[in-house]
């Protein structure tokens, strides 16, 4: 994976073979960063990354000047990775290892975004339940926004707080606002 902007422009990270994920295209990233680009200043938000896996979203939001950073996973050696790369590149990123369904019903942290990159073949339920918990809840902030990655098989558009998707390749983003 590649950081595509920030301090560590072009930064080549490698995660281990044996991690149970499948991290955002390159190209899929760097088309969500230019959308995000002109409606946030990544130095004065928050950001919840749910299912982080290697970390992939976190680093670029790290690279691009984010202080307030949460790295959500169930899988020890993905946080692990996500620790030590993080202390490697002094990025202010902090892990926290749990189920993303029982952070979300416990936790009482908002962000500016929340990032949410389940396994693609979650059930459209899955899917929309990290929706419904992000609001039931109240964890963004004001004009904060939600994204869910998901394959193009999937459509989130009937979600309750849907605004939009940008599809790139096989992966969509589907953005929720309050």
């Amino acid at each position: 994976m590649r950081i595509i902007s920030g301090k560590y422009k072009g930064k080549r990270l490698t995660a281990p073979k044996k991690l149970p994920v499948r991290p955002t295209t390159d190209m899929a990233k760097e088309g969500l960063f230019n959308i995000l680009n002109h409606h946030f200043i990544f130095s004065q938000i928050s950001v919840i990354d749910l299912f982080s896996g290697t970390g992939n979203i976190s680093y670029e939001f790290a690279s691009r000047g984010s202080e307030h950073i949460i790295a959500v996973d169930k899988h020890y050696a993905c946080l692990g990775f996500i620790k030590n790369t993080a202390k490697e590149h002094d990025f202010n990123i902090e892990t926290i290892k749990s189920d993303v369904y029982t952070y979300l019903e416990k936790t009482k942290q908002k962000a500016d975004i929340i990032f949410a990159d389940p396994p693609y073949d979650f059930s459209k339920e899955q899917f929309t339940r990290i929706a419904e918990l992000v609001f039931e809840n109240n964890l963004l902030n004001d004009d904060g926004l939600l994204i869910i990655e998901h394959s193009k098989h999937t459509s989130l558009e009937d979600t309750a707080h849907f605004d939009n998707f940008r599809k790139y390749g096989g992966s969509v983003f589907s953005f929720f606002k309050k």
